[in-house]
């Protein structure tokens, strides 16, 4: 009941969001186009009127982290070549990053949005969106602590990354079954390499941080399209 009372809410945010986005626009108290990232308060507003939509996130070139976040990785970025990145959970920073790396990896769970997604990356070359959906289990090896995901195994989605092999320059953990990602993200981590870890200002997020041996670099702030502030962990083995 909470869990549908949240997504209620969620829905109901966005969407007015958006409507009151567009009566912004076209009494021209909001731009055509979105202002540049570095005039960060007039981007954030802006971004308000993409509310929960990837496609619309991604067209302010942004992936959904936080802002400081997306500086620093973009910083990290500008001083490398042919950057392998992978990613649990694919949206706004599969787009982002296809513009930025040599090659991304994005395994999605939700099979209805991963192929919305495949759609709309059919013709960018270095980006795959791949779904792996959550198995029925009474006694699930990896379950995810989310509302609404009891009795599911996302095993097979957090294990992709082994089966797929090799070393990864950038690892997003930001799907499901995060606690489990992040410790399967390590063993496959280029020595120089590093995880951004999403939503890390809850709990459970912040001890398998804790746990892991790994140092961490918290950026809390504005999020595009987020009315409240957020926080996105750079994560890099200690």
């Amino acid at each position: 009941m909470k869990s549908s009372a949240l997504a209620t809410a969620k829905r109901a945010y966005a969407s007015g969001a958006r409507g009151v986005g567009k009566v912004l626009t076209r009494v021209r108290l909001l731009p055509e186009d979105p202002p540049p990232r570095d005039s960060r308060l007039k981007h954030w507003a802006y971004s308000l009127t993409r509310a929960h939509d990837s496609i619309g996130i991604s067209e302010l070139d942004v992936p959904w982290w936080t802002y400081d976040a997306i500086d620093h990785v973009e910083a990290w970025l500008a001083d490398r070549d042919g950057v392998r990145a992978f990613e649990w959970g694919s949206g706004a920073s599969t787009i982002w990053l296809a513009k930025r790396v040599e090659s991304v990896h994005s395994v999605e769970h939700h099979r209805g949005f991963g192929e919305m997604m495949q759609a709309n990356l059919a013709g960018t070359a270095n980006a795959t969106v791949e779904i792996v959906e959550a198995v029925e289990s009474d006694e699930p090896k990896v379950p995810s602590a989310k509302e609404g995901h009891g009795g599911l195994d996302f095993a097979p989605y957090v294990e992709r990354i082994h089966e797929i092999g090799g070393t990864y320059d950038l690892i997003v953990v930001d799907g499901r079954a995060r606690e489990a990602c992040l410790l399967a993200a390590l063993d496959h981590l280029a020595a120089d390499g590093i995880v951004v870890f999403d939503n890390t200002r809850r709990r459970r997020y912040q001890e398998a941080i804790d746990a892991a041996p790994v140092r961490a670099q918290a950026y809390r702030g504005l999020t595009p399209t987020l009315p409240y502030p957020d926080q996105t962990s750079i994560v890099t083995p200690a």
